[in-house]
């Protein structure tokens, strides 16, 4: 896979790839097999795609798993995919470790059972120590809740006493995103055909590149990957300057 790059803003990779996984009951649709069985598919390919961004310079790797809206779902859709999400940690959770992966998980926790909070903590704990790379999941996860979330921590404080109102900027507040203490993300993908963000990292996306495939998320591969990477590797990203060095009129 080429390294290179068109603008001198441009990395070689992107250090940090959010992917929305979408697609799996299509998947399973187009081969007569039941919903299930595509979910089933969506996880086994996260292995394979984390290794991939591991041997391509990725650093963080974050996969959008259940939004906030997906508890709108059909009962027992919801809770296969609560089962198959406490499988893969503790399937996925010694092999992190062994290879020196983290594990984080993002989102609301009080509305999983008690059973999978202490599966995420204890899958959390096994891999805190992993310095090879960082796998973020975001389950139950909405990106405005994440605002809202900060936005309350911030108020709480100037409530308390212990920060004034003209303390809080964009910076400040994004100290209290989920993924503040991690590279931002420089490329979105998204896979199906859908082109949108449904409510993911909506702050932490702001300067992110974006790409759309028509690839369903169980067929999504190391070549669909790296598509996605050369993709990006040919952008200019000017931050809302301009590749001469100016000021642009528009981002």
């Amino acid at each position: 896979m080429s390294s290179r790059g068109t603008g001198d803003n441009v990395p070689a990779a992107p250090r940090h790839i959010a992917i929305i996984m979408d697609g799996n009951g299509r998947w399973a649709a187009r081969r007569g097999l039941s919903p299930s069985a595509g979910h089933k598919a969506g996880v086994e390919r996260i292995r394979d795609l984390l290794s991939a961004c591991r041997e391509r310079g990725v650093e963080v790797l974050t996969l959008f798993a259940f939004s906030s809206e997906n508890w709108q779902r059909p009962p027992t859709e919801v809770e296969l995919l609560m089962s198959l999400f406490h499988s893969y940690l503790g399937r996925e959770a010694r092999r992190m470790r062994e290879e020196g992966v983290r594990l984080r998980v993002i989102g609301r926790r009080d509305r999983f059972s008690p059973r999978l909070q202490k599966a995420i903590a204890d899958a959390e704990a096994v891999t805190a120590a992993g310095e090879r790379g960082t796998l973020v999941i975001a389950a139950d996860y909405g990106g405005r809740w994440d605002i809202a979330r900060a936005a309350r921590q911030m108020a709480e404080e100037v409530a308390a006493g212990t920060r004034t109102a003209e303390s809080i900027s964009e910076e400040s507040l994004g100290g209290y995103m989920a993924l503040a203490d991690l590279p931002p993300v420089d490329l979105v993908i998204r896979s199906s055909g859908e082109q949108r963000i449904s409510n993911f990292i909506l702050w932490q996306a702001a300067y992110s590149e974006f790409y759309f495939t028509d690839t369903l998320w169980p067929d999504f591969g190391t070549e669909e990957l790296d598509k996605a990477i050369e993709a990006y590797q040919r952008r200019d990203r000017r931050f809302g300057g301009r590749s001469d060095g100016g000021l642009a009129a528009q981002a």
